[in-house]
Parts: structure tokens; sequence; C-alpha cells
């Protein structure tokens, strides 16, 4: 098991785990999978449309036309899913970048270019030989967009145990909360969750007052409503690598 550690935007560093040979091979086996049965789906309405289209280079158009979500279905599925393809979501794994930032499309459009060389010419030996050799398990792709593959079965570990849980589909309020530092966000956690625990209001509100002069934010939450938030918040941005 190899880990690694990535130092976030925010400067929070998070633990991960870069996964086996063997979990990215099954994944890309399951994505093939999907294609093989793409691919049959494909030769159902090719032979469907032979009885339709006489003319031998409309069929041919058509049928190219059909293949193309299937020749760039990593590219397109990465993009759309935060750097996962079904067979990733499966194994519980995705793409991230290695300096923290998120993943940018032009990323993913070098990965998918150095399929040609990692995969198909070489019959899988270059990516296979890349990974096995690769302190990283990078993959020639992955080497020139600055990327690796890393495990999501485990929840992240917090270096700083800092963050809070948030769900894939929060939707934050606050988007200047990355004006805070990681020592801010340790220090009003803490200091909330005495204050929360004792109910000392009077502190709260002095906490509550002070981040949002800070933040420069008006709301009308109410004190523990808003600093939970500020904390999900923050989580929030630091974890979108």
């Amino acid at each position: 098991m190899i880990n690694l550690q990535i130092s976030t935007t925010q400067n929070v560093n998070l633990d991960y785990t870069i996964v086996s040979i063997g979990e990215r091979i099954l994944a890309f086996l399951i994505d093939g999978f999907i294609l093989y049965l793409y691919f049959i789906l494909v030769n159902y309405i090719s032979s469907a449309l032979g009885y339709v289209f006489e003319d031998a280079w409309t069929q041919f158009g058509l049928q190219s036309l059909i293949l193309l979500p299937a020749m760039f279905y990593s590219l397109i599925m990465h993009s759309l899913f935060n750097g996962r393809t079904v067979g990733k979501m499966l194994m519980k794994m995705r793409v991230v970048r290695l300096d923290g930032t998120p993943v940018h499309w032009s990323n993913y459009l070098v990965r998918w270019m150095l399929r040609l060389v990692d995969i198909w010419i070489f019959v899988g030996s270059i990516g296979l030989l890349s990974i096995l050799f690769s302190d990283r398990r990078q993959r020639l792709g992955d080497a020139a967009a600055g990327t690796v593959v890393i495990s999501t079965k485990n929840k992240t570990k917090v270096s700083h145990t800092i963050l809070e849980d948030v769900e894939e589909a929060y939707q934050p309020t606050f988007s200047n909360v990355t004006l805070l530092t990681d020592k801010d966000i340790r220090l009003i956690k803490e200091t909330y969750r005495i204050a929360k625990q004792s109910a000392d209001h009077k502190t709260m509100k002095a906490l509550r007052d002070k981040v949002e002069s800070v933040l420069a934010t008006n709301s009308e939450l109410y004190d523990v409503q808003y600093l939970d938030t500020v904390l999900k918040d923050y989580s929030f941005y630091t974890q979108q690598i």
C-alpha cells in the first residue's frame, strides 16, 4: 500500500492511498465490458440501418457517428464525473492532481491522448511498466498530466483534523471562507465545540461576531447555524481538489 499526502490550496494536508495496479486493471476491465455491451448495441443498430440505407457510405458514416461516444468514453466520463469512469466508481477510485488543485479538463485530455501509447499501441505494456516502476503508480498519461489515481474506499484522513463531513451535493453559502487559514479554522472549531457543549452563548456570540468581521458577512443565521455553516463551507472548498 502506497500513501500520498496532498496539500490543498488552503494548506491542509490530506492523506490518500494510491490504488494498486490490480485495482486499476479491474476498473479498466469493467469499463471495457461496458464498451463491449455498447458495441453489441451498435452492431444491432447497424444491422437495422442496413435495411433502411442501402448505400454503403451512408451506413459507414452512421456507424462512425454512433461509435464516437465509445472513442471518447474515458475523456467524457472523467470530465463529467470528477475524475471517475463507471469502472472507477465501482472500484471506488478517482483521478486527482498532485498539486492539490482541481483537475482541469486539459489534464483529462492529456491522459486520454496518452492512452494511445500507454494502452492501445503496445497492448497496455507501456502503461503497466510505467505504473510498476513509478513511485506513485502513474502511467505516462498521469505523469504528463500531473495526476494520480487514489482510493476513495475510506474516508480521507485529514492531518489537521479540522474538516467537517460534507456530502458531495452540499451547496456552500459563504465562498469567502477560503480567506480563513488552517489555524483559524482549528481555533474556530475548538472554541465552537467547547461553547456549544457548555451552552456558553456569550462566547458563541463573540466567536460569531469575530468570524463575521473577518469574512465581512451579514447573515441572518443564528450563531450556531452560522458557525456550523462556516465550518462546513470551509471543508467543502478544501476538499474540492
